[in-house]
């Protein structure tokens, strides 16, 4: 049977994966963007109806991130309208040990509506399409918490565990957790991309506050600045957050990505032969 699916943040690092997903399924992809047809923006709820509308399914990504303000506030309004449209269900993008990630699951699960709730670990991708490039880059990469462990997940798994339970009905009412297959610091990230890419890449521990200070200098909001902050010391910080999970091959039948395949995959794609961005 064929959907219509909403895919919000379907440009993303997990949206543009299910929507080639779901295409491939043959079902019928909408991608919810401010540059949609209708519109679709987080910040403006009265857009949520009109993309919504004729949709069964909807894929729920919030950005920046669901521990930001005003995120309860939008996924409320979110499922309503979903709810209020028809739809038969949702998936929520979750961040695994966020507890206000967690109030923005409990939203979506009291709403009335079939969903899945999907928790995350760190993408491999913050270090090929998204914050960490430039760093991987530079050959210098200096981020905190050296002693945390972190089962780094891939965004592919991501995308694949997503389309999967999002058409798949046996999955309503539950949370899957992925994660990749092991769990490491950032220093052994560091080593098995250096090794991959084939010149040295140095990984540096800074404090919070000095990573912060960083990025602030560097121009980028304090919204963003808080947010990394949190991630780093809330998230990060808490030992129930390094935790293997074996969902992904509950989900679909074959081991999580490791760390390792996916370093080899993206050495394969050139992005860390870029020169550096200014």
């Amino acid at each position: 049977m064929k959907n219509n699916i909403l895919v919000i943040g379907g440009t993303g690092k997990t949206g543009h994966r299910v929507v080639k997903g779901l295409t491939q399924l043959g079902h019928n992809v909408t991608i919810g963007s401010r540059n949609g047809s209708p519109a679709f923006n987080w910040g403006d709820f009265s857009t949520f109806a009109p993309a919504l509308k004729g949709m069964n399914r909807a894929y729920i990504v919030y950005y920046p991130d669901l521990a930001v303000p005003g995120a309860k506030e939008a996924i409320t309004a979110l499922a309503e309208a979903a709810l209020n449209e028809g739809l038969e269900k949702v998936v929520l993008l979750s961040g695994k040990g966020e507890a206000e990630a967690e109030a923005c699951e409990k939203i979506i699960a009291n709403s009335g509506l079939n969903y899945t709730l999907v928790r995350a670990s760190w993408f491999n991708q913050n270090f090929s399409e998204g914050s960490f490039l430039d760093f991987v880059l530079a050959g210098q990469v200096a981020l905190p918490m050296p002693e945390a462990k972190i089962p780094f997940v891939d965004a592919d798994d991501i995308g694949e565990v997503v389309t999967k339970v999002l058409v798949d009905d046996s999955y309503n009412g539950k949370t899957v957790t992925v994660t990749g297959p092991r769990k490491m610091t950032f220093k052994e990230a560091v080593e098995v991309m250096s090794e991959g890419i084939g010149r040295e890449i140095q990984y540096i521990p800074i404090s919070i506050e000095e990573f912060k200070a960083e990025m602030k200098a560097a121009g980028l909001p304090d919204s963003y600045v808080w947010l990394f902050g949190y991630l780093f010391q809330e998230v990060l910080g808490n030992p129930d957050n390094q935790e293997v999970s074996n969902d992904v091959q509950r989900v679909l039948g074959r081991s999580a990505t490791d760390f390792s395949d996916y370093v080899e995959k993206t050495v394969a794609t050139g992005i860390w032969y870029q020169e550096k961005t200014a």
